[in-house]
């Protein structure tokens, strides 16, 4: 298999655009755009969620608990090669956790222009 390391200026675009379509309400778009089929995503150290199928799944049911979406904002954005860190701020309901207001730092690892590893920090 042949891999490609993307320019910053593509993996900036890229991340630009993810970013974009997350704050618009189109995750699930952004994520079917921009997410391998062998992606593995980190909400914690010790428990994956590996597999696009997987991950979709998990990331429907987290929004279809979301019942109150008060706002999110890109901090900061830092760009790697072939990674990308972006610091997020959430405030939201979840019908299982309550009120949500947290700063989060999600660092992708990028292959052909996807995100194959995805791990996130949350602060606070």
């Amino acid at each position: 298999m042949t891999t490609t390391t993307a320019t910053t200026t593509d993996l900036r675009e890229r991340v630009e655009d993810l970013n974009r379509m997350i704050l618009e309400g189109r995750a699930m778009e952004a994520f079917e755009k921009y997410y391998a089929d062998d992606v593995v995503m980190w909400e914690d150290a010790e428990n994956p969620c590996r597999g696009k199928e997987a991950n979709r799944k998990r990331e429907e049911e987290f929004f279809a608990k979301v019942t109150e979406f008060r706002g999110a904002e890109v901090k900061a954005v830092a760009l790697g090669e072939d990674v990308s860190m972006v610091e997020w701020h959430f405030d939201y309901t979840h019908a299982d956790w309550g009120d949500m207001n947290y700063d989060q730092v999600a660092v992708q690892r990028w292959r052909d222009g996807r995100i194959v590893d995805e791990r996130f920090y949350k602060l606070g």
